[in-house]
């Protein structure tokens, strides 16, 4: 976190603290910052439910959004850059994403656990429906924000279509896959979270942990998840930022 960040954070956590203590909500509704520093150090030790700790939690989730987003990227690259350079495969592909896009990975959820029932299947099903269609439709629009010019320089040059496209198409749209793999990661996570609150086989992942808190009304842990689901978050995102920077290092 950059040092200008943490200004805002810190005042966050003053309002936050200061609704606490001022009594202007009860503890049943909202948990003071020092309470959830207590309860995510006793997810980290015990557990929710007891004896099924942060980490163990932590790490389900990831595997799950992890194989969802990979997915995603397997398929959705190769489309997306077969309809970014072809007219004719926009023309027989968008209809069909145009059409299944607008439907929320969520209400994928009833159909994921007939298929696959409440493994790690159905999550990183509901994980590819929320990725795909970022990482697809960045890089159909990465190709085709390509000049045209610079694949003509390329051909008159003697380049073949390797040559298109390892010198032009493929450095060209780079930016624009990144782009979409971060925020197809972003979506994936998202939709993780909520697909774990309707159940998971093997009592694991941080939207089954958040749901076991509630059902004890220890608000204290729910939102020590929701802080945990967070951090992961943020975590996830500075590590695509580098990944970004390295790939993208010439820009």
């Amino acid at each position: 976190m950059k040092p200008r960040a943490v200004g805002p954070v810190l005042a966050a956590l003053a309002v936050w603290q200061a609704v606490c203590l001022l009594g202007l909500t009860s503890p049943a509704m909202l948990a003071s910052p020092g309470a959830v520093a207590t309860a995510l150090g006793e997810l980290w030790a015990t557990g929710m439910p007891p004896g099924k700790v942060l980490p163990l939690h932590a790490w389900h989730s990831l595997l799950r959004v992890l194989t969802g987003t990979g997915l995603a990227v397997a398929c959705g690259l190769p489309l997306g850059l077969a309809c970014g350079a072809s007219a004719k495969a926009r023309d027989m592909v968008m209809p069909l994403i145009d059409f299944v896009r607008p439907i929320p990975p969520l209400a994928w959820i009833p159909l994921a656990i007939l298929w696959f029932g409440l493994g790690l299947a159905s999550s990183a099903f509901l994980i590819f429906l929320g990725a795909f269609f970022p990482v697809m439709l960045s890089t159909c629009a990465g190709v085709r924000a390509v000049d045209p010019l610079y694949v003509d320089a390329v051909r008159l040059l003697g380049g073949g279509r390797a040559a298109v496209w390892g010198k032009v198409l493929l450095p060209g749209a780079l930016p624009s896959v990144v782009t979409g793999v971060r925020v197809g990661l972003g979506i994936g996570w998202m939709t993780l979270v909520a697909a774990e609150c309707t159940g998971v086989r093997g009592g694991y992942g941080l939207g089954y942990m958040i749901m076991s808190a509630r059902d004890l009304q220890r608000t204290d842990m729910v939102m020590a998840g929701m802080a945990a689901i967070g951090l992961i978050g943020l975590c996830m995102e500075c590590g695509m930022k580098r990944l970004a920077a390295t790939l993208l290092h010439w820009q």
